[in-house]
């Protein structure tokens, strides 16, 4: 491999610290202006660099990786999903992948657990009140949300960020339900007192609130299609922080418009960054909780990404396995 710099290009503005190493580093074309890059830029990009550094938000598909140039040899993704890259196309054609996994764990973690007091408690809907001008005082049954502490938490997916969530829903008096492809270790299971549901459906049934936490794959496409979620009772709350694909979207917004929900809490979206304007007169009614997608958005984190990446194409470019590839086999 060349000893000289490799062409790097970086498809969106990072935290200027990570930029300013990157450019140190490597030979670095940045996204100055911080707009999406088309589809005609992404295809140019990887017909000249050595290695490109996509977002989530960027689809490179097989079609894509098949006009790639010779030198092309990695795709480092500043982020931990790999739903967006057609990672199987890639090792066919010689290129590696990587992604950031483990640094946005505990910020994720942390909006999960927001997202549910936000409904249970209806916080958004009462900080709008005092702007407004529509708060007349405290009345015994007015703006009444409901306790969490006591009711069954299911957990759909119970990989790092799953685990994270469980230990704070167990300082919270929730109790700790989950579904995963196979359970965790016993001693994991043990310390947070979390109970194995082999059928997704069954465990559905008897949640009083359900996080989805598992990554977006083509077995997860609509894992909770709009058979399971008719499993969910109407008093139940549904939070999402993995990927908006994971969830039939017009089911659960159907299911909401007539009360066969009693909630949900939504980071991400099947069509993101277009929002049904359905859910968002949902929003404005107090029924639905919605955040653009700022579950993993801290300071720390994104740093800390930057740096998983810098790591990741260093790594490679010395020769050496990248400590954070993705293989077709881990999706």
């Amino acid at each position: 491999m060349s000893r000289k710099k490799p062409l790097v290009i970086v498809t969106r503005k990072l935290p200027g610290v990570i930029e300013t190493r990157m450019c140190e580093l490597f030979d670095t074309r940045l996204n100055i202006d911080d707009k999406p890059m088309p589809r005609g830029a992404l295809a140019e990009a990887l017909r000249v660099a050595e290695v490109i550094v996509p977002t989530v938000t960027d689809r490179i598909d097989a079609e894509l990786i098949e006009i790639a140039g010779p030198q092309m040899k990695l795709i480092a993704n500043f982020g931990n999903g790999v739903d967006n890259i057609d990672v199987t196309a890639a090792m066919a054609k010689g290129i590696t992948v990587t992604n950031t996994p483990g640094v946005l764990t505990e910020d994720t973690a942390d909006m999960t657990m927001a997202l549910i007091l936000a409904v249970a408690r209806r916080i958004v809907e009462g900080a709008k009140i005092i702007p407004a001008g529509e708060w007349a005082g405290w009345a015994p049954t007015w703006m009444l949300g409901r306790r969490i502490s006591g009711k069954r938490l299911g957990i759909v997916g119970m990989g790092r960020i799953g685990q994270a969530l469980a230990q704070r829903a167990k300082s919270f008096g929730l109790q700790i339900h989950y579904h995963n492809r196979r359970p965790v270790a016993t001693q994991v299971e043990e310390t947070l007192n979390a109970t194995y549901w082999e059928s997704l459906d069954q465990m559905l049934a008897r949640m009083d609130i359900v996080s989805v936490n598992c990554p977006h794959t083509p077995a997860t496409y609509h894992l909770l299609s709009a058979r399971r979620l008719k499993y969910l009772r109407p008093d139940a709350i549904l939070v999402n922080t993995a990927r908006g694909e994971i969830i039939d979207e017009t089911a659960l917004t159907r299911m909401l418009e007539t009360d066969e929900l009693a909630g949900a809490g939504l980071d991400v979206f099947e069509h993101e960054p277009a929002v049904s304007q359905k859910l968002v007169r949902l929003a404005d009614a107090g029924k639905v909780t919605l955040l653009p997608h700022m579950g993993s958005a801290t300071a720390e984190g994104r740093i800390d990404m930057g740096d998983k990446v810098i790591i990741n194409i260093r790594t490679f470019m010395d020769n050496h396995r990248p400590p954070d590839r993705v293989l077709p086999a881990m999706l």
